[in-house]
């Protein structure tokens, strides 16, 4: 009966992680404490770097303070961010009045929006996706959500939708639904 029970708690925290909309995923998996627990004060990095698999290629990407992998979305601008609802509850932001990094040469900002003081990186708001482990990457390229890269070049203009994965019909198909 212990194997059911193992596989319910991991259901448990996926589940949590999922729902908890603007919960970090450092507050989300501190239940088996091996150290005191953080509230506000965070002894670890905000983002730091390291390697792993994406799409069959080692990558340095972002992770957050728990090695979750970190994503941008293609939708949002610098300054605000359009995950809601649903999709929010699958790609929890990630969330921190004061955020630090190591590893990093770009830009690290808290940007005021609809999560609080939501984590940007070279203008790009960051988010965890509810599926992922630490070390795992399995959310590059869903719903156009992109494994965030210290090579991630800073958002100028509006070029946030450029190579968004959905081109438009080279001739319009006569249907009205764009395919």
């Amino acid at each position: 009966m212990r194997h059911p029970r193992i596989i319910i708690a991991s259901i448990s925290l996926a589940a949590a992680a999922a729902i908890g909309g603007g919960i970090t995923a450092a507050a989300a998996t501190n239940s088996a404490a091996s150290s005191p627990p953080a509230a506000s004060q965070q002894a670890a990095p905000t983002v730091r770097t390291v390697q792993a698999t994406v799409g069959g290629k080692t990558e340095t990407i972002l992770v957050n303070a728990a090695g979750l992998p970190l994503y941008y979305y293609l939708n949002d601008t610098a300054a605000k961010s359009v995950v809601t609802g649903g999709l929010a509850a699958l790609w929890p932001p990630l969330t921190s009045a004061s955020p630090a990094a190591t590893g990093l040469t770009g830009k690290l900002a808290a940007v005021t929006d609809i999560h609080g003081n939501q984590v940007a990186y070279n203008g790009h708001l960051l988010y965890t996706f509810a599926d992922d482990r630490a070390g795992q990457v399995t959310g590059q390229g869903v719903q156009s959500f992109f494994v965030a890269t210290p090579g991630l070049t800073a958002i100028t203009g509006s070029q946030t939708a450029a190579g968004s994965g959905s081109p438009a019909p080279a001739a319009p198909s006569g249907n009205p639904y764009g395919y």
